[in-house]
């Protein structure tokens, strides 16, 4: 158990620090909107196509909050940090998401009766040290990019942060493959909703819109329906901040990705990413 759960954190890591890149590229062809949509939807069909039977197995009474997760974990940051990234790099956006960790820990604590460990709490506030120096960096070496909308970001790790509590206090006696199924039960209708009410379809037909959605639909398959499996697997065998730990070592992935579309690393970016990793180990264990 101990070690599947560093595994899982691994996998996680990988696939989702992989994402920004593939936001990056999907933002060539589509709008915000269209991108959080085709993601959402791609998702949300591939998935229900292999496993949806196992959304019919939950019980009445626990739909309301299979919605609510639904939404807070997936329907807001998909289109949030879809808008965000419109203006902001994609590290820069990577290294926002490593918040979500002090925001989880912060929001419960506060609303979820959270019980953490001291040396949980060091581990998070290191690890959010090195966020910090990453974000200050960052401000100093792309000073062009609009930082209003590095709010959105922050936003959807709080719509993340509830819903990682969420899952562990009220969706914990169902299996990640109940939760999953049933949240893209949901984001089915939603993003289709709301892709009917974009452009999308007048220029599917161009070149650029195609290599958009065919990355956006990597994006969607892989880090918002696989990843989401393994998240909650990963909720329900560790605690909520060990879960949300995932996003410390997600600027690490994105920054090697951004080094092979030709973004610069700093000799401060690697700092930051060793000081996380620390945060990670100390976040990890409770004894």
């Amino acid at each position: 158990m101990k070690e599947s759960k560093w595994i899982i954190l691994a996998i996680l890591a990988i696939v989702w620090g992989s994402s920004f890149i593939l936001i990056k590229k999907g933002l060539n062809g589509l709008d915000p909107i269209e991108l959080g949509s085709v993601r959402i939807f791609s998702a949300s069909a591939v998935m229900l196509l292999i496993k949806g039977k196992h959304a019919f197995t939950i019980p009445k009474h626990k739909w309301k909050y299979v919605l609510c997760s639904a939404l807070f974990g997936i329907f807001f940051p998909a289109y949030l940090f879809a808008f965000a990234q419109s203006e902001i790099d994609s590290t820069i956006s990577s290294i926002l998401n490593a918040l979500t960790p002090l925001l989880t820990l912060i929001i419960g604590v506060l609303f979820f009766r959270l019980t953490s460990q001291r040396r949980q709490y060091f581990g998070v506030f290191i690890g959010f040290s090195g966020c910090l120096l990453l974000i200050l960096s960052g401000a100093n070496l792309h000073p062009n990019q609009n930082y209003w909308y590095a709010l959105l970001a922050i936003i959807a790790c709080i719509f993340y942060a509830i819903n990682i509590n969420w899952v562990k206090k009220f969706l914990s006696d169902l299996t990640p493959l109940q939760i999953a199924m049933g949240n893209f039960l949901f984001l089915l209708l939603l993003s289709s909703i709301m892709l009917l009410t974009t452009d999308f379809f007048s220029h599917i037909n161009n070149s650029e819109t195609q290599w958009a959605v065919f990355y956006t639909v990597i994006l969607g398959i892989c880090s918002t329906g696989l990843a989401s499996l393994l998240f909650y697997k990963l909720i329900q065998i560790s605690s909520p901040v060990f879960a949300s730990s995932t996003t410390y070592l997600i600027p690490i992935i994105a920054f090697g990705w951004g080094i092979l579309d030709n973004e610069e690393l700093y000799y401060i970016q690697i700092v930051g990413a060793l000081i996380i990793l620390i945060g990670i180990y100390f976040s990890g264990r409770k004894k």
